[in-house]
């Protein structure tokens, strides 16, 4: 009888998580790494094995490079810090062009398109330091091999403009402004198709049909669930974080083309709201 594939997953946020749950539906074995007891007891209770592993460690980078090893595929969701990508750095004295590798980046290495579409075969223009950073990451997986997937904003159950919504904060309008969002299980389902499709490398965008402006999305999200319309506001960089400062600085539409193309995938929620409508649906709300 043939052993399944296994899987390391490597930094265990949300998306990662999604994914887990998918690959082990799907008959993976999974290896999640955290650097969380906590977290690896969420690990365990899913059915993976749990590693709590610094990369950033040479105990942890060494535990990583193992883990590696007894992998067939190595998925990367750990997002690089000042001084480049922990991961990148532990697993580099390994061979991996036999493993299948997918790193988790995002559409920020674009920059800013003045509301314009962003395709992969586009130069990348990156403008935060976050971004610039995770553009240098990217680069050292490509070149290793891997599939990048550039995702949108990423949202879904407990992240979503409902829990926004719910916060009461004032909500931001920005005229022209909009944002390229993905449901966190169209995230999973693409990485499983992903794995049955080891000859796909390179970028490729990650993001549903429908860009749309914050203040759009959270009308139509109250509307939908029965809800006081949100205190809009005029958008004054003066009067926000530094940080959402930031995403108000660049606009740009994404194109999903690549992924239906290549990967043979369609986001189960085309548009946000389509995503927002399943989980009230799911929650006895509609």
């Amino acid at each position: 009888m043939p052993q399944p594939h296994t899987a390391l997953i490597i930094g265990f946020g949300y998306s990662a998580k999604a994914t887990a749950r998918r690959l082990l539906e799907a008959g993976w074995r999974v290896t999640g790494t955290t650097r969380s007891d906590q977290t690896a007891a969420q690990i365990e209770a899913m059915g993976a094995v749990a590693l709590v592993a610094d990369p950033a460690t040479e105990d942890g980078a060494a535990a990583l490079r193992e883990a590696a090893a007894a992998s067939d595929a190595i998925i990367s969701s750990v997002p690089p810090g000042p001084g480049g990508d922990p991961v990148l750095e532990a697993l580099a004295p390994m061979a991996l062009s036999a493993k299948r590798l997918i790193y988790f980046s995002t559409t920020g290495v674009y920059g800013d398109r003045k509301g314009g579409w962003a395709f992969e075969w586009e130069p990348l223009t990156p403008g935060q330091d976050r971004s610039k950073r995770r553009a240098e990451a990217e680069a050292g997986w490509l070149a290793l091999g891997a599939l990048s997937l550039r995702l949108g904003g990423i949202y879904g159950p407990g992240r979503s403009a409902l829990e926004r919504l719910a916060t009461g904060n004032p909500v931001i309008d920005k005229p022209g402004q909009v944002f390229s969002r993905i449901h966190v299980e169209d995230i999973a389902s693409a990485v499983l198709m992903a794995l049955e499709r080891p000859d796909v490398a390179g970028p490729v965008n990650l993001v549903d049909d429908a860009p749309s402006s914050q203040a759009d999305h959270m009308r139509d999200a109250a509307a939908l669930a029965g809800l006081p319309a949100p205190d809009v506001r005029p958008y004054d960089p003066a009067e926000l974080s530094p940080m959402a400062a930031s995403f108000f600085a660049e606009c740009r539409r994404v194109s999903n083309a690549k992924a239906k193309t290549v990967l043979g995938w369609r986001p189960r929620y085309p548009d946000a709201l389509a995503g927002i409508r399943a989980m009230l649906e799911e929650a006895g709300g509609i």
